[in-house]
């Protein structure tokens, strides 16, 4: 386009040129130029444009043919190349599976030659098997024969052997029986002594190696077991900041310190002595209950018989909450579980009971120790040892509600809360009360007298222990018909022995009726003590 514009403004400025020269010319010759002029320019601007196209159109198509020719040759290249590749793939496919099936028919080739081997085999043993059958048909009829023969054999043989018998009978004047029982008489005759002196040393060999055993064991028990033993005192000791605090704590006229006494049970000691108050009772929970609602008193400065009722009925209550995470603390220390709310309560209150000065709390985790390290070295029920062990004592807690000895009460209150039957038996016979129905009531029954005899475990005023024992004895022996009094158990039981020759059987149950009853009128003792008569008769005779 822009080709075409440059030729026609060159033809047009020559016309215009021209006509310049030739302006003699006239007017309208000038113009009509002029038109032929531009019009001839502009047919031959357009026709150089249309030449110039066809010739780009003509390079185009050649192009075109070129590229369409080169593809033309790249298709038939990739064609060709394509055609290769199927062959190969073809043919590595076919040596491909010519090589599995070479294989197939070789692992069928080995099959059959295994199966002709197997069937061969087979055939083999169908041919053993039926020469055993045959042999087997041979031999029972070889021993039906044998049979027949043996039968025949044994019948002789047992008339031969009758004959004997009557034959022996009639010269030994005795039947069968009659001579088996003499021999077997004269036999236990001579025997029987070896038998009795055999049985004798064995059961002393027993005896000993029992008694060997026991020590071993309570000894590594003790030896393995090693606790700390504080006793516990009667009185407990609060400080107060300054002894102005004495006076509010007794109050008006004493109010305070009656209303205090009245509501804990134990007595307070408002003395000259310095920056502290004594509170004295034999009862420990009863003295840490009046510690504890003193101090919360006198930290709170409120002090009032209303107030004061109100503080200890709250210590009351959170104690026992307290005694009772104490008992779960020692039960999951112990690994003990499934132990009924109740008991729990009843072993927690034992932390502030005492035994001649020892912790029940700790004597019963103690022994619980003991009676689980036993059970393992002697083979026995270690979890029921133990939790016998740790509840043996909880009748301590029970003492001052009822009647009886605190095993019997431990023993209905383990029954009553679902405890087995091995717990309970051990419960009660742990001080010989009953008998005990199997090894582990026996444990405890050891474990509780080893807590108890360690060194430093118990205290009490040996003059006070002799003269209650000398006491029992005395008591004892001032019956008619008693020869010997022993106390044992740590006065717990006292075992008499009488004169079989001045006391009658009838005359026993008055005897032991007649000592007890002394012994509650004149002796003052903590639970009970058992009384025991033993009358026996002793016959002796002398070989000369």
């Amino acid at each position: 386009m822009k080709d075409r514009e440059e030729l026609a403004g060159i033809f047009s400025g020559k016309l215009w040129v021209q006509l310049e020269k030739g302006c003699d010319m006239g007017y309208g010759l000038c113009a009509l130029l002029a038109v032929l002029a531009g019009s001839g320019g502009a047919f031959g601007g357009y026709f150089l444009a249309i030449r110039k196209r066809s010739g780009a159109v003509s390079l185009a198509e050649e192009k075109i043919r070129s590229e369409r020719a080169r593809l033309e040759e790249e298709k038939k290249s990739a064609l060709k190349e394509a055609g290769i590749q199927a062959r190969e793939e073809a043919l590595r496919i076919r040596i491909e599976t010519e090589e599995e099936l070479s294989r197939k028919k070789n692992l069928l080739q080995e099959s059959e030659q295994a199966l002709k081997g197997r069937e061969s085999e087979i055939e083999q043993l169908r041919r053993q098997l039926a020469e055993n059958r045959e042999k087997l048909e041979r031999d029972k009829k070889s021993l039906s024969v044998r049979e027949q023969g043996l039968g025949q054999k044994e019948a002789e043989l047992k008339s031969v052997m009758d004959s004997e018998i009557r034959r022996l009978e009639e010269i030994a004047s005795l039947t069968v029986e009659e001579a088996r029982e003499r021999l077997m008489q004269n036999a236990e005759a001579s025997i029987r002594p070896e038998v009795a002196r055999l049985a004798q040393k064995l059961e002393q060999e027993v005896r000993d190696q029992a008694v060997r055993k026991a020590r071993e064991t309570m000894t590594l028990a003790i030896q393995r077991y090693a606790n700390e033993h504080v006793a516990e005192i009667s009185v407990s000791v609060v400080p107060i900041p300054s002894d102005d605090v004495k006076g509010r704590v007794i109050g008006r006229e004493g109010r305070n310190i009656r209303a205090f006494q009245a509501a804990t049970g134990v007595d307070l000691i408002i003395d000259d002595t310095p920056d502290a108050i004594i509170i004295s009772g034999f009862d420990p929970l009863r003295r840490e209950v009046a510690r504890l609602a003193l101090e919360q008193l006198l930290s709170d400065g409120r002090i009032h018989p209303a107030r004061i009722e109100e503080i200890v009925e709250k210590v009351r209550k959170d104690l026992d909450v307290s005694l009772k995470e104490e008992a779960e603390k020692l039960a999951f220390e112990l690994g003990i579980t499934d132990i009924h709310p109740e008991i729990l309560k009843l072993l927690g209150r034992l932390k502030y009971r005492t035994s001649y000065g020892q912790n029940n709390l700790v004597h019963a985790r103690e022994v619980a120790y003991l009676c689980q390290m036993m059970a393992h070295d002697l083979g026995l029920d270690a979890r029921i040892a133990k939790r016998a062990g740790l509840l043996h004592d909880i009748g301590k807690s029970l003492s001052h509600e009822g009647e009886g000895s605190h095993p019997s009460l431990g023993g209905e209150a383990a029954k009553k809360f679902g405890e087995s039957p091995q717990v309970i038996n051990a419960i009660m016979s742990h001080h010989g009360d009953i008998e005990p129905n199997c090894l582990e009531s026996v444990l405890v029954a050891a474990a509780d007298a080893i807590s108890a005899a360690r060194p430093g475990a118990r205290r009490e005023s040996i003059d006070v222990y002799v003269k209650r024992l000398e006491k029992l004895e005395t008591i004892a022996n001032s019956f008619k018909g008693v020869e010997k009094s022993y106390a044992i158990q740590a006065g717990r039981e006292i075992r008499i022995i009488v004169n079989q020759d001045q006391v009658s059987d009838g005359d026993l149950l008055e005897i032991t009726r007649g000592i007890a009853q002394k012994i509650e009128n004149e002796l003052t003792y903590p639970g009970q003590i058992k009384v025991t008569v033993i009358r026996e008769n002793r016959i002796v005779e002398y070989a000369r």
